[in-house]
């Protein structure tokens, strides 16, 4: 048998042998505590994108803290307050009335047909003209529940308390163009006749083929093709994107040079009197302004303009629509198609004209011609 073998171990080998080695001891939340702030911080963004995508209340006019009240308004039915400027003979002197609606970014005094018209036609055929704030913009009342009905009533009644007689005319330029056909909707017992010019389109009529709206939609800027989808898609969405700083936001809002053609240059210089009452233009806000024209234009259309009736059908009124082969903003090609398909409209297409032509010379006496007496005589 061999015999054991001893060997002596010291304490310190002893406490190596028998020692654990250290493990890390990471910092622990209770239970339930990380749950508690992903749950903190989700509720403390989603209160940040609430505020952040919330337009201002709007600075009524005569309100404590608004504009003052300087036009000639009038009360509609609901309350608001509708401001308007008058133009041409006195209405009860005159055998023509027209109720004239100014475009996007505009006011009251943008009333092209009424300041270019020629004061030989304005006498000689005794025409009277009133041009007015839409709601939001100028002086006039902001309207949260705008609708395309609402914009048809407003004129009806503007047109009631003026005393501007059962039928009176409509002509509209740009976004105001577009509203025109509300008119046709809903107020067309009250029409003697109307023009549309260069007027805005929206791009989800469902009566134009999809493929000839997306070809046209992406003639636009990028920055404009993705604000008339949100105004679209997701309106409630509408103030955040165009106020962001992230991506550009609407070019016609930021009053970018790319969107004028060569001729819209060239009549630049006509609209420098603008500056003086410019400021009115938003003074109350742009989300009842700006922000809900691109709502109201290129939403959801309770009806497609290319199913109305003719509201001449005894050729006791005109149609007309105008509209420049350069327009940058409105592609030719959808007026075109709308003309083709609408066979009572009065289609005139200028060539080398751009989305300014009414500023252009003899251009707007051509146009009230047109519309009063029937005569085409392009300048």
């Amino acid at each position: 048998m061999a015999a054991g073998v001893s060997r002596k171990i010291s304490a310190a080998s002893a406490r190596a042998h028998t020692r654990r080695p250290k493990q890390g001891t990471p910092f622990q939340l209770p239970s339930g505590m990380f749950k508690k702030i992903l749950v903190v911080f989700f509720m403390g963004f989603m209160a940040w994108a609430y505020q952040a995508i919330q337009p201002p209340p709007p600075k009524i006019c005569g309100s404590a803290d608004g504009p003052p009240v300087t036009a000639p308004r009038i009360k509609l039915s609901d309350g608001r307050h509708l401001a308007y400027k008058e133009h041409g003979v006195p209405k009860d002197k005159a055998k023509y009335k027209i109720v004239y609606v100014h475009g996007f970014d505009s006011c009251r005094h943008d009333a092209v047909i009424a300041t270019s018209l020629s004061p030989d036609i304005i006498e000689g055929l005794g025409v009277y003209i009133v041009s007015f704030d839409r709601p939001g913009y100028g002086e006039s009342d902001p309207n949260p529940k705008r609708t395309l009905k609402s914009m048809a009533l407003d004129i009806e009644e503007l047109a009631d308390q003026l005393g501007l007689g059962s039928k009176f005319y409509v002509a509209g330029f740009s976004m105001g163009g577009q509203y025109l056909w509300t008119c046709l909707k809903y107020i067309p017992h009250r029409l003697a006749g109307a023009t549309l010019i260069a007027p805005v389109i929206n791009y989800w009529w469902p009566g134009i083929p999809a493929n000839l709206s997306k070809e046209a939609h992406d003639q636009q800027f990028p920055s404009d093709r993705w604000s008339n989808r949100v105004a679209h898609y997701i309106p409630w969405l509408t103030y955040w994107w165009n106020t962001q700083k992230w991506f550009p936001a609407c070019s016609v809002i930021a009053h970018s040079p790319a969107i004028l053609s060569r001729q819209d240059l060239e009549l630049l210089p006509r609209l420098a009197s603008r500056k003086q009452y410019e400021p009115q233009v938003r003074q109350q806000g742009e989300f009842e302004s700006l922000h809900r024209d691109l709502m109201i234009g290129f939403g959801t259309w309770e009806f497609d303009p290319m199913n109305l009736e003719n509201p001449f059908p005894n050729n006791e009124g005109l149609f007309h629509i105008w509209h420049g082969d350069e327009d940058v903003l409105v592609p030719v090609s959808l007026q075109r198609y709308i003309a083709q398909q609408v066979p009572w409209i009065n289609y005139h297409e200028l060539p080398g004209a751009g989305h300014m032509f009414p500023h252009a010379d003899g251009m707007v006496n051509a146009i009230v011609k047109a519309l009063l007496i029937g005569e085409n005589s392009h300048p």
